[in-house]
């Protein structure tokens, strides 16, 4: 349960932060700049589905409810994070893929295991969830986002050329 809430609360947290000026966020206009600058197309849509999936994901896993679609979720926005702090290495001071990285642990883990007893899944009789939906969960997050990242990543600009000029090469 500790980990549950702890987990799902930052990862909540770090959706607001995407989509809203509370808890140091930039509001919608700085996630979307966020996204942009990390080479992502969709503009505002793609920022608020990343907030949406990590405060929903987030609250899910801290209230123990859904919990491998919540897992799922968690995992799959945040292997989208990986991938894009993937060359700058593992280590967070380096602004690496590192806390990424243990939110897809977390996530898995979650998924795999159940919330526990004190958990919504459990209240309204969903727990234990059969091993089958948390193996899927494990599959099926980090697939989606690497396939999110395949379908909203655009290659790099060389420098000194324009996207319109790439475009039109």
């Amino acid at each position: 349960m500790v980990l549950r809430l702890v987990v799902g609360l930052l990862l909540a947290g770090h959706g607001v932060q995407k989509v809203s000026f509370r808890l140091g966020g930039r509001g919608l206009t700085g996630g979307t700049d966020e996204f942009r600058r990390d080479g992502f197309r969709g503009g505002w849509l793609t920022a608020l589905a990343a907030g949406v999936s990590q405060i929903g994901g987030g609250l899910f896993l801290a209230a123990g409810l859904l919990t491998p679609l919540a897992g799922m979720a968690a995992m799959g926005v945040m292997t989208v994070a990986s991938t894009v702090k993937w060359r700058r290495g593992l280590w967070v001071q380096d602004d690496g893929y590192e806390y990424p990285m243990v939110l897809v642990v977390v996530g898995a883990a979650l998924a795999l295991t159940g919330p526990g007893r004190f958990s919504a899944d459990h209240v309204v009789g969903l727990d234990p969830w059969p091993v089958w939906s948390g193996v899927a969960a494990i599959v099926l997050g980090p697939a989606g986002g690497l396939l999110t990242r395949v379908a909203l990543h655009r290659p790099a600009v060389p420098e000194g050329t324009s996207r319109h000029a790439q475009a039109v090469d």
